[in-house]
């Protein structure tokens, strides 16, 4: 199995590792610093089930790699829309592209029966600018349950959980997936194939969908958030309010509020990804985690106040980042 992975970070970095230990061809795509160390000294995976380095190949320019029988695509939501350049020269016709992103998915409606069947959600796909360039026949959705971080160029450091869910659009169990999933287990990842991803996408978008935008207004810790009680009952609204946007699109979850904080609380004091991309200057992925459930909202016919509020502020505050 031929493998590029297109923005090697923390997360495609590491998997790009796995994939290599197992006899994968890959290719790391990535810039800067941290390419110039891949390419000199390879992936090191600092973890608590082992280190290990892997020398697969890395470049800047996709060009030199040609097509590909998998992209793993771990660049953020909000460069989809211009990865066109880098994308195109490792496409063949039947190229796989997995999309390790949180939120809503831009391909979410493709073959997904029922009214709403080939819907285009405008917040993560502004007038089909994603789907242009990644063909939703093309995408096979991917949740990730790992925590990595890049400690410095070319190493990564895996903190916790080695799952990587992933899945079709039209719920079947395709030949495509059955490979990628058994080349990860192979490099000593978990990776099953759901019948149904859309319920994973929910669970981890519970998270994400609160504590993101949250975090990043407050600049707490997940613990923070937790503990704090009035934030505690605000988080628990935006849950229960996405709940019940999922179960309008046919979609129960099957996790409790309760729980899911549970879990979280359990994470300690961890810096959610949106309030590190805020200390760092970066974009804000809101648009995915929640301008996409608020629309999906409108579309159901489904109240949601509180997520309106918190995004209504968070808006503002990711359009004063990306001034």
């Amino acid at each position: 199995m031929k493998v590029a992975v297109l923005g090697a970070g923390a997360i495609g970095a590491y998997v790009g590792a796995a994939l290599h230990r197992a006899g994968a061809d890959v290719h790391l795509v990535a810039r800067g610093p941290h390419l110039a160390a891949m390419r000199q000294h390879g992936v090191r995976v600092l973890s608590p089930r082992g280190d290990f380095t892997a020398r697969a190949h890395a470049t800047d320019v996709p060009a030199d790699i040609g097509p590909v029988d998998v992209v793993f695509l771990g660049l953020k939501a909000t460069s989809y829309a211009a990865c066109g350049p880098l994308i195109e020269p490792l496409l063949h016709e039947s190229t796989a592209v997995i999309a390790a992103q949180n939120g809503i998915p831009w391909w979410y409606f493709h073959r997904h029966g029922g009214p709403h069947d080939g819907h285009r959600v405008e917040s993560v796909d502004p007038g089909g600018a994603v789907s242009a360039v990644l063909a939703p026949e093309r995408a096979v959705g991917c949740v990730v349950y790992a925590a990595t971080e890049l400690e410095r160029p070319g190493v990564v450091r895996h903190l916790e959980g080695t799952r990587f869910s992933i899945g079709e659009p039209d719920r079947s169990r395709s030949a495509r997936c059955v490979a990628f999933s058994e080349a990860m287990v192979a490099g000593g990842l978990k990776c099953p194939v759901e019948p149904d991803l859309r319920g994973d996408i929910w669970i981890k978008l519970l998270g994400n969908i609160s504590f993101n935008p949250i975090s990043a207004l407050s600049r707490a810790t997940m613990r923070e958030m937790c503990l704090h009680g009035r934030t505690r009952r605000v988080i628990e609204i935006m849950m229960n309010e996405t709940l019940a946007v999922a179960a309008a699109l046919g979609c129960r979850p099957d996790i409790s509020v309760e729980r899911r904080i549970a879990g979280a609380e359990r994470v300690g004091d961890h810096r959610t990804s949106t309030l590190q991309d805020l200390e760092r200057g970066k974009p804000l992925e809101l648009d995915v985690l929640l301008a996409a459930v608020v629309e999906l909202a409108d579309i159901t016919g489904v109240p949601v106040p509180t997520l309106r509020t918190v995004h209504a502020i968070s808006d503002l505050l990711a359009s004063r980042t990306a001034a």
